[in-house]
């Protein structure tokens, strides 16, 4: 019988060898990219380009590139894009309105004209009336004392002034001084523009004149030279000197005496 030597088997490792990188490093950058691309689809959408568009950026292409190629696309499809301009809001109304035709509300209603500017009113004062002319010293013994009288009362209803007669004597002093009172301008300028002034002479021998007296001074008697009386436009009698007594014969008493009345 052969005897066998049983030899111990060498425990022998085997150590595995390292895979080398290569391969996988090459494909790390095509895997990256591809996350890159997805990553850029779903967050820009899918791309509405046509067949024949420009191909997608490369693996570190700028985004701008794609963020542009995808506004061309949109500029594409646009109605806008089209070759045929929009006509303006301002151009499309005012084609619909012919020449001359007035603008009109959005109602349809034709707007109101425009109001003129009022006119500036124009308020003219009332000229006043001119001054009576006032007789000059003494009386007139020739004079038709009537008829002074009624000229007197018809003016006195145009312009509304009182009449005066004033009844003397051109040889009587104190128809002198009232005279010379009635001279003076403060006197005359009231005189004038309240009074429309008649002298009638009693000194002579007019009975037409004395019957003048006791028409406008009823009262008889003496009477105290002069006799002023105030008539209105009416003939009626409003003040007699020969009942109430003759103011002082100075500016501020006759004055006083023609204001009072001349109203």
């Amino acid at each position: 019988m052969t005897s066998r030597i049983l030899r111990p088997a060498r425990a022998t490792r085997r150590t595995p060898r390292p895979r080398t990188a290569g391969p996988l490093g090459r494909r790390l950058p095509l895997v990256a990219a591809a996350v890159v691309a997805a990553a850029l689809t779903a967050a820009c959408g899918p791309s509405a380009q046509s067949t024949g568009a420009a191909a997608p950026a490369a693996p570190g292409q700028p985004s701008q590139t794609l963020a542009a190629a995808t506004e061309s696309a949109s500029a594409e499809a646009s109605p806008t894009a089209s070759g045929t301009p929009s006509t303006p809001p301002s151009a499309s109304a005012s084609a619909g309105t012919p020449a001359g035709a007035s603008p009109t509300s959005s109602r349809g209603k034709p707007a109101p004209p425009a109001k003129p500017a009022p006119k500036p009113s124009r308020t003219t004062a009332a000229a006043p009336a001119p001054a009576a002319r006032i007789p000059g010293p003494g009386y007139d013994s020739s004079a038709d004392a009537q008829k002074l009288i009624d000229a007197a009362l018809r003016a006195a209803k145009a312009d509304g002034r009182m009449v005066l007669l004033d009844f003397g004597a051109n040889w009587c002093g104190n128809c002198k001084a009232a005279d010379k009172v009635f001279a003076q301008p403060r006197t005359a300028s009231v005189l004038g523009a309240s009074y429309h002034l008649v002298k009638v002479d009693i000194g002579g021998d007019s009975s037409a004149n004395s019957a003048l007296l006791r028409k406008y001074s009823p009262s008889g008697g003496t009477y105290k030279m002069p006799v002023l009386v105030v008539v209105s436009a009416t003939g009626t009698v409003r003040t007699d000197t020969h009942v109430t007594g003759n103011p002082a014969l100075t500016s501020d008493g006759i004055g006083s005496f023609l204001r009072k009345w001349a109203s």
